[in-house]
Protein backbone atom coordinates (compact mmCIF):
# COMPACT_ATOMS: atom_id res chain seq x y z
CA UNK A 1 0.00 0.00 0.00
CA UNK A 2 1.20 3.40 -0.94
CA UNK A 3 3.27 5.61 1.86
CA UNK A 4 1.06 2.80 4.49
CA UNK A 5 3.38 2.73 7.75
CA UNK A 6 2.64 0.88 10.93
CA UNK A 7 3.00 1.89 14.93
CA UNK A 8 5.16 -0.38 16.75
CA UNK A 9 2.37 -1.31 18.84
CA UNK A 10 0.61 -4.37 17.77
CA UNK A 11 -2.87 -5.76 18.98
CA UNK A 12 -3.58 -9.45 19.50
CA UNK A 13 -6.64 -11.15 19.36
CA UNK A 14 -7.62 -14.83 18.33
CA UNK A 15 -9.62 -15.66 14.81
CA UNK A 16 -12.22 -17.97 15.91
CA UNK A 17 -13.91 -20.46 14.04
CA UNK A 18 -17.78 -21.18 15.36
CA UNK A 19 -19.24 -24.17 13.58
CA UNK A 20 -22.88 -26.13 13.21
CA UNK A 21 -23.28 -28.94 10.78
CA UNK A 22 -26.47 -29.17 9.66
CA UNK A 23 -23.48 -35.72 1.55
CA UNK A 24 -22.53 -35.32 -1.59
CA UNK A 25 -20.26 -36.83 -4.25
CA UNK A 26 -18.20 -33.60 -3.39
CA UNK A 27 -18.93 -32.03 -0.03
CA UNK A 28 -18.99 -28.77 0.41
CA UNK A 29 -18.96 -26.85 3.77
CA UNK A 30 -20.57 -23.13 3.62
CA UNK A 31 -18.73 -20.69 6.00
CA UNK A 32 -19.03 -16.79 6.00
CA UNK A 33 -17.59 -14.00 8.80
CA UNK A 34 -14.63 -12.65 10.03
CA UNK A 35 -12.18 -10.35 7.16
CA UNK A 36 -8.89 -10.69 9.44
CA UNK A 37 -8.36 -14.36 8.82
CA UNK A 38 -9.58 -14.88 5.48
CA UNK A 39 -5.70 -15.46 4.11
CA UNK A 40 -4.88 -17.97 6.77
CA UNK A 41 -7.96 -19.59 6.18
CA UNK A 42 -8.02 -19.30 2.45
CA UNK A 43 -4.74 -21.31 2.44
CA UNK A 44 -5.61 -23.63 4.69
CA UNK A 45 -9.09 -24.38 2.73
CA UNK A 46 -6.79 -24.41 -0.65
CA UNK A 47 -3.85 -26.90 1.28
CA UNK A 48 -6.53 -29.36 2.38
CA UNK A 49 -8.00 -29.66 -0.76
CA UNK A 50 -4.96 -31.80 -1.29
CA UNK A 51 -5.26 -33.81 1.89
CA UNK A 52 -8.89 -34.42 1.28
CA UNK A 53 -10.30 -33.63 -2.83
CA UNK A 54 -13.66 -35.63 -1.55
CA UNK A 55 -14.53 -31.95 0.40
CA UNK A 56 -14.15 -28.08 -0.28
CA UNK A 57 -14.87 -25.32 1.61
CA UNK A 58 -16.65 -21.91 0.28
CA UNK A 59 -16.10 -19.28 3.11
CA UNK A 60 -17.36 -15.77 2.52
CA UNK A 61 -15.26 -12.69 4.30
CA UNK A 62 -18.30 -10.67 5.20
CA UNK A 63 -17.20 -9.85 8.91
CA UNK A 64 -16.98 -11.10 12.28
CA UNK A 65 -20.83 -9.94 12.97
CA UNK A 66 -22.05 -11.27 9.87
CA UNK A 67 -20.44 -14.99 11.02
CA UNK A 68 -22.14 -14.51 14.04
CA UNK A 69 -25.96 -13.62 12.75
CA UNK A 70 -25.17 -16.28 9.95
CA UNK A 71 -24.09 -19.20 12.31
CA UNK A 72 -27.36 -18.16 14.94
CA UNK A 73 -29.50 -18.29 11.63
CA UNK A 74 -28.12 -21.53 10.81
CA UNK A 75 -27.21 -20.50 6.75
CA UNK A 76 -23.81 -21.56 6.59
CA UNK A 77 -22.12 -24.45 8.32
CA UNK A 78 -19.42 -22.49 10.63
CA UNK A 79 -18.92 -19.17 10.76
CA UNK A 80 -15.75 -17.13 12.12
CA UNK A 81 -15.18 -14.07 14.59
CA UNK A 82 -12.02 -12.77 15.72
CA UNK A 83 -13.91 -11.61 19.35
CA UNK A 84 -16.22 -14.03 21.05
CA UNK A 85 -20.03 -13.90 21.14
CA UNK A 86 -21.49 -12.23 23.70
CA UNK A 87 -23.33 -14.01 26.40
CA UNK A 88 -26.32 -12.40 24.76
CA UNK A 89 -25.95 -13.70 21.42
CA UNK A 90 -25.00 -17.37 23.03
CA UNK A 91 -28.51 -17.81 24.53
CA UNK A 92 -29.86 -17.25 21.39
CA UNK A 93 -28.35 -19.83 19.65
CA UNK A 94 -30.29 -22.99 18.77
CA UNK A 95 -27.90 -25.24 20.23
CA UNK A 96 -24.51 -25.07 22.14
CA UNK A 97 -21.83 -22.96 20.62
CA UNK A 98 -18.32 -24.12 20.75
CA UNK A 99 -15.74 -21.38 19.86
CA UNK A 100 -12.36 -22.66 18.52
CA UNK A 101 -9.33 -20.40 18.51
CA UNK A 102 -7.39 -21.01 15.13
CA UNK A 103 -4.51 -18.48 15.28
CA UNK A 104 -3.68 -15.04 16.31
CA UNK A 105 -3.33 -12.19 14.37
CA UNK A 106 -2.70 -8.20 14.63
CA UNK A 107 -4.49 -5.49 14.49
CA UNK A 108 -1.93 -2.22 13.17
CA UNK A 109 -1.94 1.68 12.99
CA UNK A 110 -2.00 2.46 9.13
CA UNK A 111 -1.22 5.83 7.57
CA UNK A 112 -1.21 8.04 4.97
CA UNK A 113 1.77 10.89 4.88
CA UNK A 114 3.48 12.54 2.25
CA UNK A 115 7.39 11.22 2.82
CA UNK A 116 6.43 8.17 4.36
CA UNK A 117 7.73 9.08 7.99
CA UNK A 118 7.98 6.39 10.21
CA UNK A 119 5.92 7.73 13.05
CA UNK A 120 5.65 6.63 17.06
CA UNK A 121 2.55 6.56 18.68
CA UNK A 122 1.94 5.90 22.61
CA UNK A 123 -1.52 4.90 23.85
CA UNK A 124 -2.41 8.57 24.94
CA UNK A 125 -1.80 10.30 20.94
CA UNK A 126 -3.82 6.78 19.51
CA UNK A 127 -6.90 7.30 22.24
CA UNK A 128 -6.99 11.02 21.13
CA UNK A 129 -6.91 10.67 17.44
CA UNK A 130 -9.83 7.93 17.62
CA UNK A 131 -11.48 10.11 20.12
CA UNK A 132 -11.14 13.13 17.97
CA UNK A 133 -9.08 15.53 20.38
CA UNK A 134 -6.37 15.35 17.79
CA UNK A 135 -6.86 16.80 14.49
CA UNK A 136 -4.10 17.69 12.66
CA UNK A 137 -0.67 15.67 12.20
CA UNK A 138 1.30 18.93 13.38
CA UNK A 139 -0.80 18.37 16.98
CA UNK A 140 1.79 19.28 19.74
CA UNK A 141 1.87 16.03 21.10
CA UNK A 142 2.89 13.91 17.49
CA UNK A 143 5.47 16.31 17.29
CA UNK A 144 6.50 15.64 20.59
CA UNK A 145 6.69 12.01 20.06
CA UNK A 146 8.55 12.70 16.99
CA UNK A 147 11.07 14.87 17.36
CA UNK A 148 12.93 16.18 13.63
CA UNK A 149 10.14 15.23 11.95
CA UNK A 150 8.19 17.84 10.09
CA UNK A 151 4.90 17.28 10.42
CA UNK A 152 2.11 18.54 8.03
CA UNK A 153 0.18 20.87 8.94
CA UNK A 154 -2.82 18.34 7.77
CA UNK A 155 -6.46 17.36 8.81
CA UNK A 156 -5.77 13.80 10.58
CA UNK A 157 -9.04 11.75 8.42
CA UNK A 158 -9.63 9.08 10.88
CA UNK A 159 -11.01 6.08 9.44
CA UNK A 160 -12.76 2.58 11.10
CA UNK A 161 -14.76 0.25 9.67
CA UNK A 162 -18.17 0.62 9.06
CA UNK A 163 -19.42 -3.30 8.97
CA UNK A 164 -19.84 -5.29 12.47
CA UNK A 165 -16.29 -6.61 12.83
CA UNK A 166 -13.68 -8.55 14.86
CA UNK A 167 -11.38 -6.33 14.00
CA UNK A 168 -13.19 -2.88 15.73
CA UNK A 169 -13.70 -5.49 18.43
CA UNK A 170 -10.25 -6.42 19.30
CA UNK A 171 -9.50 -2.39 18.19
CA UNK A 172 -12.16 -0.90 20.79
CA UNK A 173 -11.33 -3.18 23.49
CA UNK A 174 -7.70 -2.16 23.05
CA UNK A 175 -9.09 1.54 23.22
CA UNK A 176 -10.89 0.99 26.45
CA UNK A 177 -7.89 -0.30 27.74
CA UNK A 178 -6.15 2.29 27.55
CA UNK A 179 -8.26 5.42 27.81
CA UNK A 180 -11.22 5.71 30.79
CA UNK A 181 -12.68 8.29 28.23
CA UNK A 182 -13.45 5.83 25.25
CA UNK A 183 -13.90 3.41 27.58
CA UNK A 184 -16.91 5.62 29.39
CA UNK A 185 -18.50 7.05 26.14
CA UNK A 186 -17.27 4.42 23.16
CA UNK A 187 -16.83 1.02 25.16
CA UNK A 188 -15.72 -2.42 23.33
CA UNK A 189 -17.98 -3.75 20.27
CA UNK A 190 -18.01 -5.47 16.93
CA UNK A 191 -19.49 -1.97 16.08
CA UNK A 192 -20.22 1.49 17.71
CA UNK A 193 -20.96 5.30 17.23
CA UNK A 194 -17.50 6.44 16.33
CA UNK A 195 -16.45 9.71 17.24
CA UNK A 196 -15.19 10.82 14.49
CA UNK A 197 -14.09 9.75 11.14
CA UNK A 198 -14.73 7.84 7.88
CA UNK A 199 -16.21 3.90 7.68
CA UNK A 200 -14.88 1.49 5.04
CA UNK A 201 -16.15 -2.19 4.50
CA UNK A 202 -13.91 -4.99 5.30
CA UNK A 203 -9.93 -4.54 5.95
CA UNK A 204 -9.90 -4.18 2.01
CA UNK A 205 -12.35 -0.77 2.58
CA UNK A 206 -10.49 0.48 5.05
CA UNK A 207 -6.92 0.31 3.61
CA UNK A 208 -8.53 1.51 0.48
CA UNK A 209 -9.76 4.90 2.14
CA UNK A 210 -6.51 4.79 3.57
CA UNK A 211 -4.82 4.62 0.13
CA UNK A 212 -6.60 7.08 -1.70
CA UNK A 213 -7.21 9.85 1.21
CA UNK A 214 -3.78 12.16 2.19
CA UNK A 215 -3.42 12.47 5.98
CA UNK A 216 -5.66 9.33 6.63
CA UNK A 217 -5.26 6.49 9.96
CA UNK A 218 -6.55 3.80 10.20
CA UNK A 219 -6.55 0.32 12.19
CA UNK A 220 -6.38 -2.77 9.49
CA UNK A 221 -6.09 -6.30 10.12
CA UNK A 222 -18.23 -19.88 16.19
CA UNK A 223 -19.20 -24.48 16.43
CA UNK A 224 -22.39 -25.74 17.20
CA UNK A 225 -21.34 -28.96 19.73
CA UNK A 226 -24.14 -31.47 18.40
CA UNK A 227 -23.25 -32.01 14.52
CA UNK A 228 -26.55 -32.35 12.51
CA UNK A 229 -25.24 -33.76 9.73
CA UNK A 230 -22.97 -36.87 10.54
CA UNK A 231 -21.26 -36.67 7.53
CA UNK A 232 -20.13 -32.87 7.50
CA UNK A 233 -19.28 -33.54 10.72
CA UNK A 234 -16.54 -35.68 10.34
CA UNK A 235 -14.70 -33.81 7.45
CA UNK A 236 -15.32 -30.67 9.12
CA UNK A 237 -14.02 -32.42 12.62
CA UNK A 238 -10.98 -34.05 10.21
CA UNK A 239 -10.19 -30.58 8.98
CA UNK A 240 -9.84 -29.05 12.19
CA UNK A 241 -7.40 -31.27 13.59
CA UNK A 242 -5.49 -30.72 10.68
CA UNK A 243 -5.56 -27.22 10.35
CA UNK A 244 -4.54 -26.90 14.34
CA UNK A 245 -0.98 -29.32 13.91
CA UNK A 246 -0.45 -28.90 9.89
CA UNK A 247 -2.07 -26.06 9.04
CA UNK A 248 -0.52 -23.65 11.88
CA UNK A 249 3.26 -24.31 10.43
CA UNK A 250 1.54 -21.70 7.46
CA UNK A 251 0.71 -19.31 9.66
CA UNK A 252 3.91 -17.32 10.16
CA UNK A 253 4.40 -16.80 6.85
CA UNK A 254 1.16 -15.32 6.62
CA UNK A 255 2.40 -12.59 9.40
CA UNK A 256 -0.53 -14.41 11.91
CA UNK A 257 0.79 -16.31 15.20
CA UNK A 258 0.26 -20.26 15.46
CA UNK A 259 -1.49 -21.09 18.89
CA UNK A 260 0.68 -21.92 22.10
CA UNK A 261 1.03 -25.19 22.37
CA UNK A 262 -0.24 -25.83 25.26
CA UNK A 263 -3.93 -23.70 24.11
CA UNK A 264 -3.30 -25.71 20.39
CA UNK A 265 -3.76 -29.23 23.19
CA UNK A 266 -6.48 -27.79 25.00
CA UNK A 267 -8.46 -26.69 21.57
CA UNK A 268 -7.59 -30.60 19.67
CA UNK A 269 -9.03 -32.10 22.87
CA UNK A 270 -11.73 -29.63 23.04
CA UNK A 271 -12.44 -30.71 18.76
CA UNK A 272 -12.18 -34.50 19.83
CA UNK A 273 -15.17 -34.22 22.17
CA UNK A 274 -17.70 -32.66 19.06
CA UNK A 275 -20.40 -34.95 18.76
CA UNK A 276 -21.06 -36.31 15.58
Amino acid sequence: MNPQKFASRLFFGFGFAAFAIGAQAQMTINGAGATFPYPIYSKWFDEYAKVDPSVRFNYQSIGSGGGQKQILAQTVDFGASDGPMSDDNLAKAPGKLLHIPTVAGADVVAYNLPGNPALKLDADAIAGIFLGQIKKWNDPKLAALNPGVNLPDQELVVVHRSDGSGTTYIWTDYLSKISAEWKQKVGTNTSVNWPVGLGGKGNEGVAGQIKQTPGALGYVELIYEQQKDAAKGKKLVEFLKWALTKGEEMAKALDYAPLAPQLRERVLKRVSEIKI
